[in-house]
């Protein structure tokens, strides 16, 4: 019985430093892959900044009368191929936007003189 039992806790102490290997085998792993994403996300964000910074260069390079570095100027207001000045695109919107609301003016009372007769 006795010789039963000291099989049995062999055993297990070889299955417990067998299980210890193999987790710090994957302790390892997991460090050397955690050490790599990082090193990925460096890369990642380096590329969209290089991205970025080629865009200006293009940007200075195909509209050289436009000052990149201009705060006027928002790169999301392109119209016709064209970076619009922000002084200039918030005139042409109030001025639209005045187009527009008198548009409706005109609909409304043309819909409520129809309603009337």
């Amino acid at each position: 019985m006795e010789g039963r039992e000291e099989k049995a806790k062999e055993k297990f102490k070889a299955n417990v430093g067998d299980l210890k290997a193999d987790y710090d085998e994957l302790k390892e792993k997991h460090e050397g892959l955690e050490v790599e994403l990082e090193d990925l996300k460096g890369c990642i964000i380096q590329e969209h900044i290089n991205g970025f910074q080629k865009g200006l260069r293009q940007a200075a390079f195909f509209c050289k009368d436009v000052d990149v570095a201009d705060p006027r100027f928002d790169v999301n207001k392109v119209v016709d191929g064209q970076l619009v000045n922000e002084v200039e695109s918030s005139l042409e919107e109030e001025g639209e936007k005045a187009v527009v609301d008198d548009e409706k003016n005109e609909e409304e009372a043309m819909m409520g003189g129809d309603e009337q007769t």
